[in-house]
């Protein structure tokens, strides 16, 4: 089989095509036939050296779509469409840049769907954020304002057309002008230019705040996007865009605003139930919703993928197939 192994940290050109045997399933694993994947910001960092804990060479790729292949087991028939996400996939074990995988089998997520695979590619990991950080974390409701940091990010596109859906009104912001109508036309109510001080931008439009911010560029613009939230509001940090893990000298008492509430959402701790997922490819198949794809690319070509996703060139998710 093919399959993208990165040997050592460094640019996109670290990642190398190679033909590997196919992998043999054990007891509790699943052979799936990797049909397509989303790519991932966190897959740009483990790429970049920014995960320590990941061991290389390694398959990244932290999410797929495909067909079982072999389930030692017999749940799963040879064919089933399955999706999966997280659960250590390219991180503590070989993940998704390749045509085939092994993997737990109650990380699998069986479907059926009439979807091709380009936009089936695009769901799980961005779908399940999505919901996760939207209701899980921020439990939004009819009626509210939020603000979405990093709109023009697959997530932030997919969570606009959830949020006004479930009767939201949607602030969405990007750092280039040259995006703005692309949020207009994703269903943003209001679009901010994003030069890392939105404060005073969200208080003259809505003087008491914001009901919830969802943060999707992470601890580099946290702090003021607590100060964008009414007291009582709810912050969720989802996203690093920025790249940065932590908050050098967190002084909670300064940090947060009084009464404002943060959050997180990781989708490594929180998984969303199948039957979620289902309910959202009905919904994806009636267009209730549209499935922001940015870019497409084949496995062979994964370096320009990866250089697409680093140069910040896109609207949406890019998505690989196999």
């Amino acid at each position: 089989m093919k399959a993208a192994v990165l040997y050592r940290a460094g640019s996109a050109d670290e990642l190398i095509l190679e033909e590997r045997a196919v992998p043999v399933p054990a007891k509790g694993q699943v052979l799936v036939r990797v049909k397509a994947f989303g790519l991932n910001r966190s897959e740009l960092m483990t790429r970049k050296g920014l995960s320590p804990n990941v061991q290389l060479p390694r398959i990244l790729g932290i999410e797929c779509v495909g067909e079982v292949e072999n389930d030692p087991s017999g749940q799963y028939a040879k064919g089933q469409r399955v999706m999966a996400m997280m659960g250590g996939m390219g991180r503590d074990y070989d993940g998704s840049y390749a045509e085939y995988t092994v993997l737990p089998n109650y990380l699998l997520h069986p479907f059926q769907s009439t979807l091709p695979w380009n936009l089936l590619g695009a769901i799980p990991e961005m779908f399940q954020t999505v919901h996760g950080s939207l209701h899980l974390a921020l439990d939004i409701q009819p009626g509210e304002t939020l603000l979405i940091r990093g709109g023009t990010s697959s997530v932030g596109m997919l969570a606009t057309q959830l949020a006004n859906n479930a009767g939201l009104t949607v602030i969405a912001t990007t750092r280039n002008a040259q995006k703005e109508m692309a949020l207009f036309n994703n269903g943003a109510s209001q679009v901010l230019i994003d030069d890392g001080h939105l404060a005073n931008k969200v208080r003259a439009v809505f003087p008491e705040g914001i009901d919830k911010v969802l943060d999707l560029v992470g601890t580099s613009t946290l702090n003021d996007s607590l100060h964008c939230i009414k007291p009582g509001g709810t912050g969720c940090m989802t996203g690093m865009l920025a790249e940065s893990w932590s908050i050098t000298d967190f002084a909670p008492m300064e940090y947060i605003p009084a009464t404002v509430r943060l959050t997180v959402y990781d989708s490594g701790q929180i998984t969303s139930p199948t039957a979620v997922f289902r309910k959202f490819l009905h919904e994806v198949e009636a267009e209730q919703v549209k499935l922001p794809v940015s870019q497409l690319f084949r496995l062979e070509q994964i370096v320009e993928a990866h250089r697409f996703m680093e140069q910040n060139e896109g609207v949406g998710k890019i998505v690989v197939l196999t």
